[in-house]
């Protein structure tokens, strides 16, 4: 009897659900595709009817999951947005309050931030994050913009430094969290933190833009 589409989508989320902790536990180059057959209870075989090869698999582990700064690519760039700054900071809540302690986010970001070595198999991630960082940033920019166009922020905000502030302070507010739980508590502290970064944005000397240059 031939499988159905159901049992073919439950067997892939099994083979991704166990490499996803295998990659976790022991990180990826130390995971093999006999480990992840045995955990996910079926054969290299069932494996490759799914996934070419491990890169394939854990590039497909990682698209299940949004990065950071992928979130912030829906930052509001939409003029009519009457309150563009509290939607970026409704987005940093979210992803320091919810998406960061969801499991299949969590187990993810700790194989991508603590358990990943740069090999082969990471190169389409890498391009990834790339992107993610970099369209993260343009779009993050022009809510920052919006923001300022309604007068919550500073007319002279330095929106280019202010967007790469954001990705650095989630980058090392996940880092820490994933290296040392204790060191900062989240869900708990989601919105302290979320305040104190969009704080330096009106009152950081340092992400002012110099007299004369352009916005």
């Amino acid at each position: 009897m031939r499988r159905t589409r159901q049992q073919a989508r439950e067997t892939r989320d099994q083979i991704l659900d166990a490499a996803e902790r295998l990659f976790a536990e022991h990180g990826v180059s130390r995971t093999s595709l006999e480990d992840i057959a045995m955990r996910a209870g079926c054969t290299r075989g069932a494996i490759y009817g799914h996934f070419r090869n491990k890169s394939d698999l854990f590039v497909a582990m990682t698209n299940r999951v949004m990065l950071p700064m992928e979130m912030l690519v829906a930052a509001t760039t939409d003029a009519a947005e009457p309150d563009p700054l509290g939607r970026i900071r409704q987005l940093l809540v979210y992803f320091l309050g919810k998406a960061v302690v969801e499991p299949h986010s969590r187990r993810v970001f700790e194989v991508l931030f603590t358990k990943c070595e740069n090999t082969k198999d990471m190169v389409l991630v890498i391009e990834r994050q790339h992107d993610a960082a970099r369209n993260g940033r343009m779009y993050l920019e022009r809510g920052l913009r919006n923001a300022i166009a309604r007068g919550q922020l500073p007319f002279d905000l330095d929106t280019e430094r202010a967007s790469s502030v954001v990705h650095a302070f989630l980058g090392g507010v996940l880092r820490d969290w994933l290296l040392e739980r204790d060191s900062i508590m989240l869900p708990r502290d989601a919105e302290f933190l979320t305040d104190v970064c969009i704080g330096m944005f009106s009152y950081s000397p340092s992400l002012r833009r110099a007299q004369g240059a352009c916005g």
